[in-house]
């Protein structure tokens, strides 16, 4: 694995020259749409060089540099100047050679339009104009400012922004004054301050960080306010969150969410929050979901905003999920930063589990009804095996040395899988024991760079293991195991190979041993067994550590592989043992966990996609838990069957039949639940609700469709209250689909002018979900012609979703890929899912060979992995398809004859 000392020189800076200190003052015209600055940068040159390299894109005009000795106050000029567009890189030549131990400083004017690009330092719009803010991860700070924009290279930034009177300017710490600083060289950008037209915000200076961390905001903005008391040191900090006026009054649910999550991060870290205040700012045009700017994180309205009238769960999940995610950030990520982009799972990982595990972090402090931990599982653990069951896919920590690649990597194995393998490490050393092995590490490396040696020290220390030995292969090589378990006089015996969606790995894409901790000493990660009735008992010993290992086990009692579903593997059992397994599990007094049935479902699907094992023994099941009461299992049922039905999309006969057999699992929750909201349900009742209307509408069930256009007739009529918040999605994609043009009209107005991102996201995928072409057309004319960058993943992901749109998605989407949508979504990480919706959904091998024909002569570079991952899922969907059609109609034929209460 390159490391950052060994990434191609072509595409890393110099380390002859580095930054300490920014001084920097932008001015931000709003009315002319352009930003002018100025920047005096420290340098230290560390060794004996005539050139200083640095980091700008094309789009920033530079004026001439000047370099300031220290030493002498010497005024250089450089003797020649030479841009690389393909790196981005100028490079200044100077006569003389600066010697090693030099301090000097680099002066340099810049000016650039503010653009739609949501990249850099660009434009957001709303009803009263535009505003300005900033996106510099990973490679974006250089279309702002020329600096040194590696996250090795941190430097303290001191920031004043000039900004027209009436607007309000952010940046990552508070305020110092509103006046400006003198200084000859920037006296142009101070103009009109002191007649009043013009207002000089000054900050104070930041710790060290790295360029792509800083933020810069300017708009008409206003906030809500709270605080948080430091439970360490008792101090108390002022937490803000800006918007538009428009929308700030859905904001308050995200600014007691950041509220709640700090005191908690604290505790659980032990090192205090650095900065004097925390902001949050929501955007309109928002290429990420979020971004963790210290001191002033950035996110689109998706991400922040909720009717706090009508809030619906899945919102407010996503908006606790987001706000905690990006507050963990603070700490891993902005206090300690990975060297180089080949570690940021170091980044991401730590964030996206440190808000989801166990009862030590901080969403199930905040809310334990969520069950985070074993959703968990489906959120992230699937998302994460799914990816990495390609032949495309990549490790956890890849090299990435080209930064034009480096928006790639930000995918569900430098999040999800990243954030499982460290949960599995969690369980198998323990969560206190962990923690205090991720203190070391962040208070071994404040305020410096990391790479995963550093991490597994800490963890060391804390627990007196090897913990590189551990987990070497599980972040430096791709892909993950399936363990076969097969009984055996004494116990039973465990293999493990390589698990590929298209089936068994050949030897050579099957080299890999993992170190696969079967069960931990605190809590279960792999093998149970019954002690008593009612009561599991937990093996503490098994680790598999070559390709095979025997256990020693009492197999005449239930046992199941991978409790609670920690491990990062799929478990495959024998047809009668896993019918074995199902039985118990559908207990009411099952000694399998929550996250133990999850795990069966998603593994059994998983394995009989892949050919495994027939995928009537999924269906099987199924069946054995349709008297199941925990939504999550429910959730984790559905998103697989939905996904069946999607395969077989072509062949109608065999979605028909297989959406009959939804309509029977789903229709009696409907019944027994109802479709009415109150206050006083459970999270997993509303839950639980929400999935089985949406499944029963969707497999064609006609007494709920009826009451679902009802509601929708009331909602348009101006009873906004006949559909709960909860319900819009499916109640508008249902309306559209059965009522045409007219409910598509209505749902149209309501993307158009809601204010709440919930309604919004609703409406898109009414409008995606026709089954019109004519007004799919109108959908797709409106794309080129109105929606916002932003939202075009949410079009796009709609359309894929809707088997009746696949094929003119695909036209539409080859038809203006290069006049409108590559230009529009270029510098974005917006295309590489853009791709993956357009070709997801096929399951042909001509289907593959037409896509790769597409793209022969395209410049892929920024979203070949995507690709490459899209096509091997057409291939192995084809495979799929062909190896289980015939098990399927003739499970389903027999399910069909059977008594409903057997099979």
């Amino acid at each position: 694995m390159a490391s950052s000392e060994n990434a191609s020189d072509h595409y890393r800076l110099p380390t002859e020259v580095r930054p300490r200190h920014y001084d920097l003052t932008i001015r931000t015209d709003l009315e002319k749409e352009k930003f002018t600055g100025f920047v005096k940068i420290d340098l230290e040159i560390v060794k004996a060089t005539k050139i200083v390299t640095f980091n700008a894109a094309t789009e920033l005009s530079l004026g001439p540099a000047t370099l300031v000795l220290a030493s002498s106050g010497t005024h250089l000029t450089p003797a020649e100047t030479k841009f690389d567009a393909s790196t981005e890189r100028a490079s200044l030549t100077f006569a003389e050679e600066l010697p090693a131990g030099t301090k000097a400083t680099l002066r340099l004017g810049f000016e650039s339009q503010l653009t739609d690009s949501m990249t850099g330092y660009y434009k957001s719009t709303w009803d009263k104009g535009i505003y300005a803010l900033t996106q510099f991860e990973p490679t974006d700070a250089r279309r702002a400012l020329p600096c040194w924009d590696e996250p090795l290279l941190k430097a303290t930034f001191s920031v004043t922004l000039v900004s027209r009177k009436g607007t309000v300017s952010l940046s990552n710490m508070p305020a110092l004054s509103d006046a400006p600083v003198s200084d000859v060289h920037t006296e142009a950008l101070f103009e009109g301050v002191s007649d009043g037209s013009w207002n000089a915000t000054r900050f104070e200076t930041t710790p060290p960080m790295s360029t792509y961390l800083l933020a810069l905001a300017n708009g008409e903005f206003v906030h809500l306010e709270s605080s948080y008391k430091s439970p360490l040191s008792g101090k108390v900090r002022p937490l803000r969150i800006y918007a538009t006026p428009d929308v700030i009054g859905q904001a308050q649910y995200a600014l007691d969410i950041k509220e709640k999550a700090l005191p908690l991060y604290e505790q659980a870290f032990d090192i205090e929050y650095p900065l004097p205040k925390l902001d949050t700012l929501v955007a309109n045009d928002f290429d990420a979901g979020a971004m963790e700017n210290w001191g002033l994180i950035t996110g689109r309205t998706t991400a922040y905003l909720v009717d706090p009238e009508n809030a619906d769960i899945a919102a407010k999940k996503r908006i606790a999920g987001t706000q905690s995610h990006e507050v963990a950030h603070m700490w891993f990520g902005n206090i300690t930063t990975m060297k180089w982009w080949d570690n940021l799972y170091l980044n991401e990982g730590f964030a996206t589990l440190a808000c989801s595990m166990g009862e030590k972090i901080i969403l199930d402090k905040i809310h334990p009804e969520w069950k985070v931990d074993a959703d968990f599982i489906n959120n992230h653990l699937t998302a994460a095996l799914r990816l990495d069951a390609k032949l495309s896919s990549h490790p956890i920590e890849v090299a990435v040395p080209d930064a034009g690649q480096i928006g790639q990597i930000f995918d569900s194995l430098s999040y999800s899988k990243a954030a499982s393998v460290l949960r599995m490490l969690s369980k198998y050393v323990g969560e206190e024991k962990f923690l205090k092995g991720v203190s070391l590490y962040l208070k071994k490396h404040l305020y410096s760079n990391t790479v995963s040696r550093n991490l597994w020290e800490g963890i060391g220390e804390a627990t007196g293991l090897d913990v590189p030995r551990i987990m070497d292969n599980w972040v430096s090589k791709m892909g993950f195991p399936v363990l076969t378990v097969t009984e055996t006089p004494s116990g039973i015996k465990v293999r493990q190979d390589r698990f590929l969606e298209g089936g068994p790995a050949k030897p050579e894409d099957n080299e890999t041993i993992w170190l696969v901790p079967l069960l931990s000493t605190i809590d279960p990660l792999a093998i149970m067994e019954l002690e008593a009735p009612g009561q599991a008992l937990v093996n503490n010993d098994a680790l598999l550590e070559t390709r095979e290992g025997e256990f020693a086990l009492d197999t005449s009692k239930p046992f199941k592989v991978n409790a609670d579903t920690n491990g990062v593997y799929r478990v495959l059992y024998t047809p009668t043992r896993l019918a074995a397994i199902a039985s118990e599990a559908a207990k009411s007094d099952s000694i399998f966990s929550l996250s133990d049935r999850i795990g069966l479902v998603h593994d059994s699907f998983a394995l009989g996609k892949a050919g495994y094992l027939q995928l009537s023994a999924a269906l099987n099941l199924v069946h054995e838990l349709r008297a199941e009461k925990e939504f999550l299992v429910w959730d984790s049922i559905d998103a697989n069957l939905a996904g069946i039905i999607y395969t077989w999309w072509e062949r109608e006969q065999v979605q028909e039949q297989l959406k009959v057999f939804r309509r029977a699992l789903c229709s009696p929750l409907v019944e027994t639940l109802g479709i009415e909201y109150s206050k006083d349900d459970s999270a997993d009742t509303t839950q639980l609700r929400t999935l089985a209307v949406a499944g029963a509408a969707a497999a064609g069930d006609p007494a709920t469709i009826r009451v679902l256009l009802d509601r929708f007739t009331r909602y348009i009529a101006g009873d906004t209250s006949a559909i709960p918040a909860d319900l819009l999605n499916v109640t508008f994609s249902t309306a559209v689909k059965h009522n045409g043009a007219p409910a598509y009209d209505a749902v149209l107005k309501l993307f158009e002018n809601s204010k709440t991102p919930s309604i919004k996201v609703a409406a898109i995928r009414g409008l995606t979900g026709s089954i019109d072409p004519a007004l799919q057309t109108r959908t797709f004319d409106m794309i080129l012609s109105s929606v916002r960058n932003q939202d075009l993943i949410y079009f796009f992901r709609g359309f894929c979703t809707n088997t009746e749109a696949l094929y003119a998605l695909r036209e539409f989407f080859e038809a203006n890929y290069s006049s409108v949508i590559n230009k529009r979504l270029e510098t974005t990480f917006s295309m590489k899912y853009i791709v993956q919706s357009v070709y997801s959904g096929f399951g042909k091998e001509e289907d593959r060979v037409k896509a790769e024909a597409f793209f022969k002569d395209k410049d892929t570079r920024k979203y070949n992995q995507a690709l490459a991952q899209a096509l091997d899922g057409i291939s192995a969907k084809a495979a799929f398809i062909e190896r289980s059609t015939s098990d399927i109609v003739t499970w389903l034929e027999k399910w069909g004859k059977a008594p409903r209460s057997s099979l």
